[in-house]
């Protein structure tokens, strides 16, 4: 017998088992990694992100529902809630350390009346001095040193005296000449409307301070915003010329705008009155016609 023919298939035999055993190998994988920095305890809880955070509050919501405090609505401004709460918004914007009024956000609370209950404080000094007709202007003007031979004749002294008993003395006057051509509704309009032509005049109807003269209340146009007292404010709207400036002091009867029809369909007056915010009837406080 032959070795090396015998011994030959046996090496080749043993090759290439060899190489087809290296073939078929799966190739090693990297060890799994493991976190042995809790010492096998339960993982630390992962830090909360910003967005799980909890959400900061907003300015003054201690105070939400306190009175003498408003919670911003959605499409509000700081004029609106001036004149809803019968304030004049650089007021709102002190009181409330408000650096851009033109930034509130929804639900914000937000101090409506002044520090320390001056409203409250204001009224009661006020209120006493009409305690009757004959401390309204307009009244004392049209009966000066009355008689009683006279007093039957006017047969509006009655209504007037009434009407100028609710104003604390301000003795409110017609703000614009021409006539009647919408009154007041509680719900479909907060005022009265005056008819004119475009530029006629319209005057402050009481003695007041302008707390606005602009065109940022959606629906009033050029409006004109006086104060009177700590009870009393009044609006003049649709105006196409405004002559008076905020801050500005005016007199009863002094023309502070001119008759227009921004954000109006016609040239009219559109005139409010409101009491602690509030509108009411203002022919319940002008003179009879």
């Amino acid at each position: 017998m032959n070795f090396n023919s015998s011994f030959r298939p046996l090496v080749l035999t043993v090759m290439v088992s060899a190489l087809l055993s290296g073939c078929t190998t799966t190739p090693r994988t990297p060890a799994p990694v493991e976190d042995r920095t809790a010492m096998g305890r339960s993982p630390a809880p992962t830090p909360a992100t910003p967005a799980t955070e909890l959400v900061k509050p907003l300015p003054g919501s201690e105070n939400a529902g306190k009175p003498g405090y408003y919670t911003v609505q959605r499409g509000d401004t700081l004029t609106r809630i001036g004149l809803d709460n019968g304030q004049g918004w650089r007021d709102l914007a002190r009181w409330n350390n408000l650096t851009n009024p033109d930034l509130i956000e929804v639900g914000q609370v937000l101090r409506v009346a002044p520090p320390g209950g001056a409203v409250e404080t204001a009224g009661v000094v006020v209120r006493p001095i009409a305690p009757t007709s004959n401390s309204s202007p307009v009244v004392t003007s049209a009966k000066s040193e009355p008689n009683l031979v006279n007093q039957p004749n006017n047969a509006n002294a009655n209504a007037n005296a009434n009407a100028n008993a609710n104003d604390e003395g301000l003795g409110f006057i017609w703000p614009a000449n021409g006539s009647l051509i919408a009154g007041f509704d509680e719900v479909k309009n907060k005022g009265l409307d005056i008819a004119g032509k475009a530029g006629d005049t319209v005057m402050a109807a009481a003695d007041g301070q302008v707390v606005y003269a602009g065109a940022g209340l959606r629906g009033y146009g050029n409006l004109i915003i006086l104060k009177h007292n700590s009870t009393f404010l009044t609006a003049y709207a649709h105006n196409q010329a405004l002559l008076v400036k905020e801050d500005q002091k005016v007199r009863k009867g002094q023309k502070i705008a001119e008759m227009g029809k921004s954000d109006s369909d016609r040239v009219k007056l559109h005139f409010e009155v409101r009491r602690q915010g509030k509108p009411v009837d203002p022919a319940q406080l002008l003179p009879a016609r």
